[in-house]
């Protein structure tokens, strides 16, 4: 067999997706200075990883993604004419808004639930973050790169979880990781409208550079995430 094919075998042999495999980016593109991040807006596995070990129904709850998070996102998009950009895999296999050193890149538990699958090893954790993590970014980095002025990372959050017993009475969470002119913006009008109210501001949770991705890492501009 000749060097080349022999090459194109074994780096085959080394890849998590396979051509049965949905790219792991979904891309609607826009004209305006808005882009719209789904991190959490699928949930697929890749066909080597079969069913990742978990129990029947599980990768249908938050812990597996964002449920409505990208119908939103596409619902603003029409509004904004904004390019949104979302992940098509759970966030269970790798979760696309977590930094490398995150012990919750790639779970093992998730809000109770073990996930057996991500019992692995460093040369797998980077095979995810080579094929599905690194994809994603790098398109959030080339829409920003185009003179996007807005990013907006949208998330869902369960009411309460299993792993605690604090109740999220927040119909919508406003984060931001520093004050910038969308978020001042938002936190005055936003509590103006009924349903929104009472608004969570960096309410259920905190914008963290060691845990989270999307948000540190881009570009400063006017930075959110909507939840």
């Amino acid at each position: 067999m000749p060097f080349g094919q022999t090459w194109e075998r074994k780096l085959q042999a080394t890849r998590l997706l396979s051509k049965i495999d949905p790219d792991p980016v979904f891309l609607k593109a826009g004209h305006s200075d808005w882009v719209l991040t789904v991190e959490h807006a699928g949930r697929a596995i890749p066909a080597a990883l079969g069913d990742l070990g978990l129990p029947a129904g599980e990768i249908d709850r938050h812990i597996g993604w964002d449920p409505g998070a990208l119908d939103l996102a596409l619902a603003l998009s029409d509004r904004l004419d904004a390019t949104v950009i979302a992940q098509r895999y759970s966030r269970l296999v790798i979760d696309c808004n977590r930094p490398w050193e995150s012990p919750d890149l790639v779970p093992v538990i998730s809000d109770k639930t073990l996930i057996a699958g991500n019992q692995i090893g460093q040369n797998a954790r980077k095979a995810r973050w080579d094929e599905i993590h690194s994809p994603f970014h790098v398109a959030v980095t080339e829409a920003m790169d185009r003179g996007a002025k807005q990013l907006m990372a949208i998330h869902t959050y369960d009411p309460q979880r299993d792993v605690d017993a604090a109740l999220r009475p927040w119909p919508i969470g406003l984060l931001a990781r520093v004050s910038n002119p969308l978020f001042d913006t938002l936190k005055v009008n936003l509590p103006g409208v009924a349903a929104v109210a009472p608004l969570g501001i960096n309410n259920p949770y905190e914008i963290e550079t060691g845990s989270d991705y999307t948000i540190p890492h881009s570009p400063s501009r006017s930075l959110i995430s909507l939840s």
